[in-house]
């Protein structure tokens, strides 16, 4: 039988690729739902090719359009977050990939998981805001939270028959971004246009940036320590430009195990949706001859320190990296909008973490209110 996928966040890099892994297996997968915060014009099309049970467009301004676009298709059509929430309760649906960048992902993959439905997990906020939380009742429900993301799906590719083998070190490999070997001063100076040009990846402008300040390291450590339950002090991060090593798993008795291919974020996306099964594709193939040398070096923590910042915000725990990553989220948006420079980044977290008062929510509403008080204060002290 076919594999029913809802996509959240449909109309973002990681859901178009899933759509483009769906449509080259057509007899194992299936769009079941769609979604999107604003982008109707897309999420129009999508349904229109795919033909989903049902379609959230989050924007109630988008409504009328998309409902008018699908009239005469057997589409429901429903917006506002609430429905963005409560569209996972659907029966039909065998598993719900959260590809919804940010916080606001946060509640409808909780809601997935209170409902028991397998999530492939795309949005790094999920357990870097609430990781306690969501694994916890991932826990209860024997719900599996499959990883996309490249480094964590080479992670639990390299555990695969290794689950009972007790993990020693989690290596999580960088490409270092489009600075790696830049000075100081060439960092104060770099262009919006210099941070969105990486140069083995191709991904939403959010996560270009946070690869390019090493944040997305930092939150993938974070993500690694619930997802594995593997102590922060045994996660390490190394610099590997190629990026054809995307993780490794050293064991107790100093084996290593990694996962290696070509930059293509379609295969951990289609080892997530068709898990435990690998299905034959026709993407690229690595060869050894292109690669004749892959080469590693420590990230350097004084011009990048936003890993450092991410790496102690999870030792303190408790709501301090949902405000990491509010304060995160706020600075790369003034960022990208040409408000503050690339390096006042991760200034502008570690202001805003020293600001927050350390708690420990009980629900997903006390982080999400952390998270707003986050954004509330970086927004209001961005000033350098």
């Amino acid at each position: 039988m076919k594999r029913k996928i809802a996509i959240l966040g449909s109309t973002g890099s990681i859901g178009v690729q899933a759509l483009e892994v769906i449509r080259n297996l057509p007899d194992l997968l299936e769009v079941e739902v769609l979604t999107a915060f604003n982008n109707a014009d897309s999420l129009i099309q999508q349904a229109l090719e795919f033909q989903p049970n049902a379609v959230v467009i989050v924007n109630e301004l988008w409504y009328p359009k998309v409902k008018e676009a699908l009239q005469n298709e057997d589409i429901k059509v429903f917006a506002g977050e609430s429905s963005l929430i409560d569209i996972v309760e659907m029966d039909s649906i065998d598993m719900v990939l959260a590809a919804i960048v940010g916080v606001a992902g946060l509640k409808p993959v909780y809601h997935a998981i209170e409902y028991h439905k397998p999530v492939a997990l795309a949005n790094k906020e999920t357990l870097v805001v609430a990781g306690e939380l969501m694994m916890q009742k991932a826990g209860e429900n024997q719900v599996p939270l499959l990883p996309v993301d490249s480094e964590h799906s080479a992670i639990f590719q390299s555990l695969a028959g290794e689950f009972e083998n007790k993990i020693e070190k989690l290596i999580i490999t960088a490409s270092g971004g489009p600075f790696r070997g830049k000075t100081a001063a060439e960092l104060r100076e770099v262009t919006l246009q210099q941070a969105l040009k990486h140069p083995n990846w191709s991904m939403g402008h959010k996560i270009t940036i946070d690869s390019a300040t090493l944040m997305n390291k930092g939150l993938e450590v974070i993500e690694a320590q619930w997802l594995f339950g593997v102590p922060l002090e045994d996660i390490e991060v190394v610099v590997h430009p190629q990026s054809i090593i995307h993780s490794l798993v050293r064991f107790t008795d100093g084996s290593l195990k990694a996962q290696l291919g070509l930059p293509d974020m379609k295969l951990p996306i289609q080892y997530a949706l068709t898990y435990p099964k690998r299905v034959a594709t026709d993407f690229p193939r690595f060869s050894f001859a292109q690669y004749p040398a892959l080469t590693f070096e420590a990230p350097d923590l004084q011009l990048f320190p936003c890993l450092q910042i991410a790496k102690e915000a999870a030792q303190r725990g408790g709501n301090i990296p949902a405000a990491m990553n509010a304060a995160n989220e706020v600075a790369v948006a003034m960022f990208l909008q040409g408000k503050i420079k690339f390096t006042n980044i991760p200034d502008l977290v570690a202001k805003t973490i020293a600001h927050t008062p350390f708690s420990i929510p009980k629900t997903i509403e006390g982080y999400i209110e952390t998270d707003l008080n986050s954004r509330i204060y970086t927004n209001h002290n961005s000033s350098f």
